[in-house]
């Protein structure tokens, strides 16, 4: 993994972010009132990727409903599906929103982003090619 986070695409921090700001109880509680029925991700250590597309791509992308942006994040704190390891590494799918400074949405699942974080562009190869 160290690798990856210093020579590839999460080497340079791009631009400092903070996620919410007040522990996993006070998050859950926020972003479920927000969200009824989509499954939360609580994560940390976290970067959102700006996909760098064409102007063509961009609009195939917003076409079909979503935004050329990713997450990636180092730790899972909670996950209440279970379908990541607590404390290991998750990159999403393609984003449909990134709301409040902490809420990032994709078609299936909110990822709730705790503390400090970053946001930066980058290729879509270099964002596959995390893990």
């Amino acid at each position: 993994m160290d690798g990856i986070i210093e020579d590839g695409v999460l080497g340079d921090p791009g631009v400092s972010l903070m996620g919410f700001e007040h522990g996993l109880e006070a998050v859950m509680a926020a972003a479920r009132k927000r969200y009824k029925w989509m499954p939360l991700c609580v994560v940390e250590e976290w970067v959102i990727l700006d996909a760098i597309v064409t102007d063509a791509e961009r609009a195939k992308v917003i076409a079909a409903g979503c935004q050329p942006i990713f997450m990636f994040a180092h730790k899972v704190v909670d996950d209440e599906q279970r379908r990541f390891e607590l404390g290991h590494w998750v990159r999403s799918s393609m984003g449909t929103a990134f709301k409040e400074g902490y809420l990032f949405e994709t078609r299936n699942t909110v990822y709730v982003l705790l503390g400090p974080g970053h946001r930066k562009s980058a290729s879509i190869e270099a964002i596959f090619s995390l893990f």
